[in-house]
């Protein structure tokens, strides 16, 4: 993402700032949904919801920047997903549908498992990934499961609970996708 930014300053000066603005609210997503999530065992429609616009809004008009400077010419700004198929902002669009997707079938396997709350963090997470590329997607998406696994496992070995006890997944989710967006390069 530090590197995506970078280019992207020289590039396209308003598409720097509205990733810059993108990545500034999912930090306090981010650490709202943990906290209440931890807290509740609940991710807030009041906070998911709006978070599509902002992040779609922010994103889309990222990628379309790029576009229209010229940064999305391969040797300028690596577009990752954001440009796909030609089209600017596909990618950002296809990574929160496919995510979103991805967590309502896991859902739908073992609806005890999961709650509907974390399939629609998906489609909001699969947006700043989506935005990065397709590693980024799976990557994140990777990461929240091994750190929640990692959770889990401690979780027992320490005998705080039990294979039947309730995680919040939420604050996992969030770690990977901004582990993702911090560790890969764009």
């Amino acid at each position: 993402m530090i590197r995506r930014l970078a280019a992207l300053w020289d590039a396209s000066p308003w598409g720097f700032w509205l990733v810059v603005a993108a990545c500034l609210y999912f930090a306090v997503m981010a650490v709202r949904l943990t906290i209440i999530d931890v807290r509740h065992h609940l991710l807030p429609n009041r906070i998911v919801f709006p978070s599509y616009g902002v992040a779609g809004v922010l994103l889309l008009g990222a990628a379309v920047l790029a576009e229209v400077s010229g940064a999305a010419v391969p040797g300028k700004v690596p577009d990752g997903g954001a440009n796909l198929f030609g089209v600017p902002g596909l990618g950002t669009v296809a990574g929160g549908a496919v995510l979103w997707l991805f967590y309502f079938v896991l859902r739908v396997i073992y609806p005890a498992g999961m709650g509907f709350g974390d399939v629609k963090l998906a489609g909001v997470l699969g947006l700043y990934l989506g935005y990065l590329g397709w590693a980024h997607v799976f990557a994140g998406t990777f990461a929240a499961f091994l750190f929640g696994g990692v959770w889990g496992l401690a979780v027992l070995a320490t005998r705080r609970g039990n294979l039947k006890s309730a995680i919040p997944f939420g604050p996992f989710m969030l770690a990977g996708a901004a582990a993702a967006m911090l560790l890969l390069p764009a």
